[in-house]
Protein backbone atom coordinates (compact mmCIF):
# COMPACT_ATOMS: atom_id res chain seq x y z
CA UNK A 1 0.00 0.00 0.00
CA UNK A 2 1.26 3.62 -1.06
CA UNK A 3 1.74 6.12 1.64
CA UNK A 4 -1.27 7.88 0.40
CA UNK A 5 -3.27 4.73 0.67
CA UNK A 6 -2.15 4.50 4.17
CA UNK A 7 -3.02 8.27 4.59
CA UNK A 8 -6.29 7.58 3.34
CA UNK A 9 -7.20 4.32 5.42
CA UNK A 10 -6.48 6.53 8.30
CA UNK A 11 -8.23 9.19 7.40
CA UNK A 12 -11.14 7.13 7.23
CA UNK A 13 -10.71 5.23 10.89
CA UNK A 14 -10.46 9.44 12.15
CA UNK A 15 -13.70 9.84 10.70
CA UNK A 16 -15.17 6.91 11.93
CA UNK A 17 -14.28 6.87 15.73
CA UNK A 18 -14.70 10.78 15.44
CA UNK A 19 -18.09 10.52 14.56
CA UNK A 20 -18.77 7.29 16.84
CA UNK A 21 -17.89 8.92 20.07
CA UNK A 22 -20.38 11.97 18.38
CA UNK A 23 -23.29 9.67 17.44
CA UNK A 24 -24.55 9.55 21.52
CA UNK A 25 -26.12 12.72 20.85
CA UNK A 26 -28.78 12.02 19.05
CA UNK A 27 -30.88 11.93 21.75
CA UNK A 28 -32.22 15.55 20.47
CA UNK A 29 -31.92 14.74 16.68
CA UNK A 30 -29.04 16.85 13.99
CA UNK A 31 -28.99 19.71 15.46
CA UNK A 32 -29.22 18.95 19.04
CA UNK A 33 -25.62 17.49 18.13
CA UNK A 34 -23.98 20.39 15.65
CA UNK A 35 -22.64 21.98 18.79
CA UNK A 36 -20.64 18.67 19.08
CA UNK A 37 -19.50 18.22 15.78
CA UNK A 38 -18.55 21.88 15.68
CA UNK A 39 -15.91 21.37 18.49
CA UNK A 40 -14.97 17.81 16.76
CA UNK A 41 -15.00 18.35 12.97
CA UNK A 42 -13.85 22.38 13.23
CA UNK A 43 -11.96 23.19 16.49
CA UNK A 44 -10.42 19.98 17.43
CA UNK A 45 -9.38 18.53 13.83
CA UNK A 46 -9.78 21.24 11.82
CA UNK A 47 -11.06 19.63 9.49
CA UNK A 48 -13.25 22.41 7.96
CA UNK A 49 -13.51 26.47 8.88
CA UNK A 50 -15.58 28.14 11.46
CA UNK A 51 -16.76 29.93 9.12
CA UNK A 52 -18.32 27.21 6.99
CA UNK A 53 -20.27 25.72 9.59
CA UNK A 54 -23.47 27.50 8.85
CA UNK A 55 -23.27 26.30 4.94
CA UNK A 56 -23.05 22.93 6.43
CA UNK A 57 -26.07 22.57 8.53
CA UNK A 58 -27.70 24.32 5.98
CA UNK A 59 -26.87 21.53 3.71
CA UNK A 60 -27.38 18.91 5.77
CA UNK A 61 -30.73 20.85 7.02
CA UNK A 62 -31.93 21.08 3.32
CA UNK A 63 -31.24 17.35 2.15
CA UNK A 64 -33.22 14.41 2.29
CA UNK A 65 -32.36 12.78 5.97
CA UNK A 66 -31.28 13.19 9.26
CA UNK A 67 -29.33 16.71 9.58
CA UNK A 68 -26.74 15.08 11.66
CA UNK A 69 -26.24 12.43 9.61
CA UNK A 70 -25.87 14.84 6.31
CA UNK A 71 -23.25 16.75 8.15
CA UNK A 72 -21.21 13.53 8.63
CA UNK A 73 -21.79 12.14 5.32
CA UNK A 74 -20.51 16.19 4.12
CA UNK A 75 -17.31 16.12 6.31
CA UNK A 76 -16.25 12.45 5.31
CA UNK A 77 -16.67 13.19 1.90
CA UNK A 78 -14.59 16.84 1.94
CA UNK A 79 -12.01 14.68 3.71
CA UNK A 80 -11.76 10.84 2.02
CA UNK A 81 -14.58 10.81 -0.81
CA UNK A 82 -16.97 8.57 -0.66
CA UNK A 83 -15.32 5.95 1.45
CA UNK A 84 -15.07 8.29 4.28
CA UNK A 85 -19.10 9.79 4.07
CA UNK A 86 -19.95 5.90 4.57
CA UNK A 87 -17.38 5.81 7.53
CA UNK A 88 -18.45 9.04 9.06
CA UNK A 89 -22.09 7.78 8.16
CA UNK A 90 -21.73 4.48 9.93
CA UNK A 91 -19.51 5.95 12.35
CA UNK A 92 -22.64 8.64 13.93
CA UNK A 93 -25.53 5.94 12.67
CA UNK A 94 -24.04 2.69 14.82
CA UNK A 95 -24.39 4.25 18.37
CA UNK A 96 -27.78 5.50 17.70
CA UNK A 97 -29.06 2.20 16.48
CA UNK A 98 -27.41 0.29 19.67
CA UNK A 99 -28.96 2.90 22.08
CA UNK A 100 -32.14 2.79 20.35
CA UNK A 101 -32.15 -0.61 20.57
CA UNK A 102 -31.19 -0.55 24.73
CA UNK A 103 -33.86 1.92 25.10
CA UNK A 104 -36.57 -0.03 23.50
CA UNK A 105 -35.70 -3.23 25.56
CA UNK A 106 -35.64 -0.85 28.68
CA UNK A 107 -38.49 0.81 28.31
CA UNK A 108 -40.57 -2.14 27.68
CA UNK A 109 -39.69 -3.10 31.36
CA UNK A 110 -39.48 -0.34 33.17
CA UNK A 111 -41.72 2.56 31.72
CA UNK A 112 -44.01 2.74 34.62
CA UNK A 113 -40.99 3.87 36.64
CA UNK A 114 -41.26 7.63 37.94
CA UNK A 115 -37.60 7.45 37.91
CA UNK A 116 -37.27 6.91 34.24
CA UNK A 117 -40.31 9.60 33.05
CA UNK A 118 -38.08 12.05 35.17
CA UNK A 119 -34.92 11.29 33.19
CA UNK A 120 -36.80 11.97 30.13
CA UNK A 121 -37.37 15.24 31.42
CA UNK A 122 -34.36 16.06 31.94
CA UNK A 123 -33.12 15.12 28.92
CA UNK A 124 -35.37 16.83 27.16
CA UNK A 125 -34.12 19.88 28.86
CA UNK A 126 -30.67 19.51 27.74
CA UNK A 127 -31.69 18.87 24.32
CA UNK A 128 -33.26 22.11 24.26
CA UNK A 129 -30.05 23.91 25.77
CA UNK A 130 -28.15 22.17 22.62
CA UNK A 131 -30.67 23.15 20.00
CA UNK A 132 -30.61 26.73 21.19
CA UNK A 133 -26.73 26.80 21.08
CA UNK A 134 -26.50 25.48 17.25
CA UNK A 135 -29.35 28.15 16.75
CA UNK A 136 -27.09 30.72 17.78
CA UNK A 137 -24.11 30.23 16.46
CA UNK A 138 -25.90 29.59 12.91
CA UNK A 139 -27.08 33.39 13.46
CA UNK A 140 -23.33 34.35 14.53
CA UNK A 141 -22.07 33.48 11.18
CA UNK A 142 -25.08 33.66 8.96
CA UNK A 143 -26.68 37.32 10.30
CA UNK A 144 -24.51 39.84 9.40
CA UNK A 145 -26.46 42.49 7.82
CA UNK A 146 -29.75 43.84 7.34
CA UNK A 147 -30.87 41.82 4.57
CA UNK A 148 -29.85 38.50 6.32
CA UNK A 149 -31.92 39.53 8.97
CA UNK A 150 -34.82 40.54 7.58
CA UNK A 151 -34.90 37.24 5.81
CA UNK A 152 -33.96 35.28 9.20
CA UNK A 153 -37.06 36.80 10.87
CA UNK A 154 -39.46 36.44 8.14
CA UNK A 155 -38.37 33.00 7.80
CA UNK A 156 -39.28 32.71 11.30
CA UNK A 157 -42.22 34.35 11.63
CA UNK A 158 -43.40 32.22 8.81
CA UNK A 159 -42.50 28.85 10.69
CA UNK A 160 -44.44 29.72 13.94
CA UNK A 161 -47.56 31.49 12.27
CA UNK A 162 -48.28 28.61 9.46
CA UNK A 163 -48.53 25.15 9.16
CA UNK A 164 -46.33 25.54 5.92
CA UNK A 165 -43.86 22.95 5.37
CA UNK A 166 -40.54 23.94 6.41
CA UNK A 167 -38.87 22.93 3.06
CA UNK A 168 -41.03 25.56 1.32
CA UNK A 169 -39.58 27.85 3.51
CA UNK A 170 -36.12 26.56 2.92
CA UNK A 171 -37.03 27.11 -1.15
CA UNK A 172 -37.97 30.64 -0.41
CA UNK A 173 -35.04 31.43 1.66
CA UNK A 174 -32.61 29.72 -1.20
CA UNK A 175 -34.89 32.14 -4.00
CA UNK A 176 -34.93 35.06 -1.72
CA UNK A 177 -30.67 35.08 -1.40
CA UNK A 178 -30.06 34.45 -4.71
CA UNK A 179 -32.69 37.55 -5.71
CA UNK A 180 -31.18 39.61 -3.17
CA UNK A 181 -27.25 39.27 -3.80
CA UNK A 182 -28.13 39.61 -7.91
CA UNK A 183 -29.86 42.75 -7.51
CA UNK A 184 -27.27 44.18 -4.97
CA UNK A 185 -24.84 43.16 -7.90
CA UNK A 186 -26.95 45.28 -10.76
CA UNK A 187 -26.89 48.12 -8.04
CA UNK A 188 -23.28 48.15 -7.63
CA UNK A 189 -23.44 47.37 -3.64
CA UNK A 190 -21.39 45.65 -1.94
CA UNK A 191 -22.77 41.66 -2.32
CA UNK A 192 -21.40 39.08 0.45
CA UNK A 193 -22.99 36.09 1.06
CA UNK A 194 -21.31 34.88 4.09
CA UNK A 195 -19.31 37.20 7.49
CA UNK A 196 -16.18 38.43 7.43
CA UNK A 197 -15.33 35.50 4.28
CA UNK A 198 -12.59 35.21 1.88
CA UNK A 199 -12.42 37.24 -1.00
CA UNK A 200 -14.82 39.57 0.22
CA UNK A 201 -17.45 37.30 1.04
CA UNK A 202 -17.90 35.44 -2.04
CA UNK A 203 -19.28 31.87 -2.35
CA UNK A 204 -16.63 29.35 -3.03
CA UNK A 205 -17.16 25.66 -4.05
CA UNK A 206 -15.27 23.13 -2.12
CA UNK A 207 -14.13 19.95 -2.99
CA UNK A 208 -13.03 16.63 -1.71
CA UNK A 209 -9.23 16.06 -0.78
CA UNK A 210 -9.60 12.26 -1.83
CA UNK A 211 -11.37 11.10 -5.01
CA UNK A 212 -12.87 7.41 -5.92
Amino acid sequence: MTSKGKERLGMIGQLFWTFLRIGPATFGGGYAMMPLIEREVAHKKGWIEEKELADLVSLAGSAPGGVGVNAAAFVGYRKAGISGAIAAVAGIALPTFLIVLALSLAYVRFRDSEKVRAALTGVQGAVIALMLLAAYRMAKSSVFDVSTAVVSVAALTVLLATNLNPVYIVLAGLVVGILLVKGKERLGLDAKTEKNGPNGGKAELYYPEYYI
